[in-house]
């Protein structure tokens, strides 16, 4: 019998592929790299070839420098930033209260392009956190009061009965309160990489760096 995880066939070494995309050229860039984000988005999304092309990586580092990474959803972007909700007593929301640098990645492989940020989170505004909280569907507001997020929790079983006490505490077409624990951040850019894959892996990578109100651009080498 074939072991159905034989390394042969598995070889991650093995596993490459040539991008064949257009160049792409400092002058083909916005002024502004929230324009250029807002190009590549609707690109992204418009193609229909990716999923959620708003989830995105976000790298956040505790106060020694320990890493740790997930994938949020992107919820608003705008010319202050980027914008996802969480819960602030998770772990990526305890290590953004402490230190707030951290970087984003939005991995959208299936048109060879990446886009990469740096830059600084800061809490939103409640009345903000509020009207983004009213426009989720109601479980996942409920979901929003029920877990208590990157905390050790005994069960599912466990999660689900937080979840069926508050849905029967708060029923369809009831408005469910704003948790106080749960809001946004929002990400204010220092550096914006744009990534383009090229066949030979001699991709494009061109980074907007902020000083102080205006933007450097440089291209980096693949």
């Amino acid at each position: 019998m074939t072991d159905a995880l034989d390394p042969a066939a598995l070889d991650p070494a093995d596993m490459r592929e040539q991008y064949r995309t257009a160049v792409f050229l400092e002058a083909d860039l916005a002024a502004e790299p929230m324009d250029q984000f807002d190009r590549w988005f609707k690109e992204v999304a418009g193609s229909g070839v990716i999923h959620e092309p708003n989830a995105m990586i976000v790298s956040t580092a505790s106060p020694d420098g320990r890493p740790s990474s997930r994938t949020v959803l992107l919820k608003h972007y705008d010319e202050r930033g980027f914008v996802f909700f969480t819960n602030y007593g998770s772990r990526k929301g305890m290590e953004l209260d402490t230190n707030p640098h951290l970087s984003l990645l939005f991995p959208w492989h299936p048109v060879a392009r990446q886009v990469i940020v740096t830059g600084v989170a800061s809490r939103v505004g409640r009345d903000e956190t509020a009207a983004y909280f009213r426009t989720r569907p109601h479980g996942s507001q409920l979901g929003a009061w029920a877990s208590e997020q990157s905390s050790v929790i005994a069960s599912r079983a466990e999660l689900l009965a937080r979840f069926e006490e508050l849905a029967a505490r708060y029923p369809e077409g009831e408005q469910v309160p704003v948790p106080p624990h749960w809001g946004g951040f929002r990400v204010a850019p220092e550096t914006v990489e744009f990534w383009q894959g090229h066949e030979n892996r001699l991709h494009d990578r061109l980074r907007y760096v902020r000083q102080d109100a205006s933007w450097r651009v440089e291209r980096l080498s693949p």
